[in-house]
């Protein structure tokens, strides 16, 4: 069924008299005409502009509501608005629904060239149906329906390839190294060469003991960011009520350890003691420890390759900017499964991520009780012991249930704990010597083969000591406040432009802003 607006029907005498002499009508009946094409194409206006802005409000009108104050005033304004549009007798809004109904299940199957052609925005629809206007006495309701229907398709079509967009550019942005963090490591190697206190040993030589000593409280950052590390370092030791008790264990690889070396030469945070050591510079005592690491980065380097082969373009599509991560295949990022080839002479350290800054004294953490588990995490519950919920994912988040080596021996629902902020006991780990497993287990990443390995073997902590995902949200200032350790896990990190403004400050602040390599490098203003 069709549904029009039209003008009123002339009277059957008026009809018979303007056919035997037409004469022009009078100025007043132009402008009536005219006043009402014009109030028409208000109402009009009212309704497109309904459904534009409340189009919530439209589906509860669909599902039965009712939005007027009154039953009665409702039908009074509905019949009214009837009699003006039809001349008569009839329910204007009922009528325009029912045509929206249809419209809208009718939309999925209009052709591309017409929803190309819909119009841009409201101005523009309401240019056409003035024109249409214009030019006939009627307005058909159901071409009006479709060209809404068209136009919103489009708007929705735009909308979301804008946020596809935005989402990429994102992306990209977080994978950039920003050149102020370029220019300070090249400043850094520069210093290295020309300046024999950025050669220095570090730490100096009467503070090496330290470096084995269990009295101490070990901090291990594995990373190749010389700022991030500056920044996790510095935080700590502001953090502790004993700085002289903190001993910082800084792993690197070959092509970061000279302005990661420099930099902490240049920058002591005394009374805490920072060692800086490149994969190149480790004393391997035993060729299974060689031949273990060597594997871990065989598999990092084969999962790459095979990780970019698929037939799917949307999944193809997805892995391609799954791999263009840093973390994704950062060979730092899966050494972190070797801590106890990295350090044979120690019995438990603290593992931080170096996207962190630690805000409370890591001693509690360190003297968490951990008996014969390997690591205490947060989040590493089970789900359901004394109403506990998981904080985050679950182990079937990141593991392939389908493989029935995963799925015998590990619970999906299982709470996963998470990188980032752990304390971890070397000598229950070397006691397992499990470390290893196969990458097709798993989605890329450092945690899975973490989750498998230390299996039952995980402590968990309080919450407060870890408040991950600050790169993807802004957390409240309460939670701010009771979290020890604060962790920029996300795309945003707080090196980058696209950090958090109010995150990014309070990062910044564990930087001193006078220093002169900052300074020179526009890291800080």
């Amino acid at each position: 069924m069709k549904v029009y607006i039209t003008s009123a029907a002339p009277l059957a005498g008026e009809a018979t008299k303007a056919m035997a002499s037409p004469p022009s009508p009078p100025p007043h009946q132009h402008q009536q005409a005219a006043t009402r094409r014009g109030c028409r194409s208000a109402v009009v206006t009212g309704l497109l502009a309904g459904v534009l802005l409340f189009r919530a409000a439209l589906l509860t009108i669909e599902a039965g509501a009712s939005l007027c104050p009154s039953t009665t005033g409702c039908l009074d304004w509905r019949a009214g608005l009837g009699d003006w549009l039809y001349g008569g007798s009839g329910d204007a809004m009922e009528e325009f629904m029912k045509e929206w109904r249809r419209g809208r299940r009718e939309a999925s199957l209009l052709d591309p060239v017409v929803v190309e052609a819909a119009p841009d925005s409201l101005d523009g629809l309401m240019a056409e149906m003035d024109t249409m206007l214009a030019s006939y006495d009627r307005l058909d309701m159901e071409a009006v329906v479709l060209k809404i229907m068209a136009m919103l398709l489009k708007m929705d079509r735009k909308v979301k390839s804008s946020r596809i967009r935005a989402l990429f550019n994102r992306h990209l942005a977080s994978l950039g190294i920003p050149k102020s963090m370029h220019c300070l490591t090249l400043r850094l190697a520069e210093e290295f060469a020309v300046n024999s206190a950025a050669r220095s040993p570090v730490p100096l030589p009467e503070h090496a003991p330290r470096l084995a000593d269990a009295s101490y409280l070990h901090v291990a950052i594995v990373t190749d960011n010389v700022l991030a590390a500056a920044v996790a370092v510095a935080s700590a030791v502001r953090s502790s009520a004993e700085p002289a008790r903190l001993v910082f264990h800084v792993v690197t690889d070959k092509k970061s350890y000279v302005p990661m070396h420099s930099w902490f030469a240049l920058h002591p945070v005394s009374p805490a003691v920072v060692e800086v050591k490149g994969l190149h510079q480790f004393d391997w005592r035993d060729g299974g420890a060689i031949a273990s690491v060597m594997r871990t980065i065989e598999e990092v380097q084969r999962s790459s390759m095979e990780y970019h082969q698929c037939d799917a373009s949307v999944v193809r599509e997805y892995r391609r900017l799954e791999a263009s991560k840093p973390s994704t295949f950062s060979l730092l990022n899966y050494l972190k499964i070797h801590l106890p080839e990295f350090f044979p002479e120690l019995g438990r350290v603290i593992l931080l991520d170096d996207d962190v800054v630690v805000r409370k004294d890591l001693t509690g953490l360190w003297e968490q009780h951990l008996g014969e588990n390997i690591i205490g995490a947060v989040g590493g519950h089970n789900p359901g012991e004394d109403g506990v919920v998981c904080i985050e994912k679950t182990l079937g988040d990141h593991l392939n249930f389908t493989d029935p080596e995963v799925s015998n021996v590990l619970e999906s629902a299982r709470c996963a704990w998470s990188w980032g902020v752990n304390v971890v006991n070397l000598d229950a780990w070397r006691r397992t010597n499990n470390r290893e497993s196969g990458f097709r287990l798993w989605k890329m990443g450092s945690l899975p083969p973490a989750l498998i390995a230390f299996n039952g073997r995980v402590q968990a902590v309080e919450p407060r000591w870890h408040l991950r995902g600050l790169g993807w949200h802004t957390p409240d200032g309460e939670q701010l406040q009771r979290s020890a350790v604060l962790h920029f896990s996300g795309p945003r990190k707080p090196w980058l432009e696209v950090a958090f403004p109010e995150l990014r400050e309070l990062w910044l602040g564990h930087l001193n802003r006078s220093d002169s390599f900052l300074q020179g490098c526009g890291v800080v203003e």
